[in-house]
């Protein structure tokens, strides 16, 4: 499984923000980019999951590029079909539905027993066993980030992308966060994209791109 990335350009008719970025990021790796406010990084993160379209309808950002996963061009296929999850700096978390129903929403259908299944199981692998009766606004801000990392990995994504998901939360729990996500990732072996501001995030150092708001280099994994 690898996701590929080649950006020719992507800005708009004012600025161009993203110019000659190549990214190929294999199973289980963690791809980071970083950069200055407004140098295109949540951008990119955008074009690969599809809510950007290169014709610049709707954002006023348009462009030029091509994204495959595991061989497959997903360029004309829409969000909801390209498999891949989405991790945010908020949580975004249903606030009707309790804790175990908000991580079903989540997994694919089948017998509803096996769904119920891999919804306890998700709750004993983020340390929340028993919690999931739980209205999600009782819960802490890491317990709240652990329940939205789970739901995006119950979707069984073929890829990952993480636009600052641990910025929220304070050190303590950011680096505790950080691994557990890093450690599903690794495990389940599914390549990802990583946005953040800061070094502390980035997991592997050869797999660190900065965007500089005009241009940006080929990547050492292409």
């Amino acid at each position: 499984m690898s996701l590929d990335i080649h950006i020719r350009h992507l800005g708009s008719p004012a600025r161009q923000l993203v110019q000659g970025l190549r990214l190929s990021v294999p199973a289980g790796a963690i791809h980071t980019l970083m950069g200055a406010s407004g140098s295109g990084k949540s951008s990119v993160l955008a074009a690969v999951a599809g809510t950007l379209h290169p014709s610049g309808l709707g954002a006023g950002l348009g462009g030029d590029w091509t994204v495959s996963l595991n061989g497959q061009c997903l360029d004309a296929l829409p969000t909801e079909r390209r498999g891949i999850g989405l991790l945010f700096q908020d949580d975004l978390l249903f606030a009707h539905m309790s804790v175990a129903e908000n991580l079903l929403f989540a997994v694919p259908a089948g017998p509803r027993s096996e769904r119920q299944a891999a919804v306890q199981q998700a709750l004993q692998d983020a340390g929340l066993a028993g919690l999931g009766e739980r209205d999600p606004a009782t819960l802490s801000g890491g317990q709240r980030a652990r329940v939205a990392l789970m739901r995006a990995l119950l979707a069984r994504p073929r890829a990952l992308l993480l636009d600052e998901p641990f910025s929220k939360l304070d050190a303590a729990l950011r680096s505790q966060f950080r691994e557990l996500v890093f450690a599903h990732i690794r495990a389940r072996g599914i390549p990802a994209l990583l946005v953040t501001h800061d070094l502390a995030d980035v997991a592997e150092p050869q797999r660190l791109t900065q965007l500089d708001g005009d241009t940006a280099p080929a990547s050492p994994d292409a």
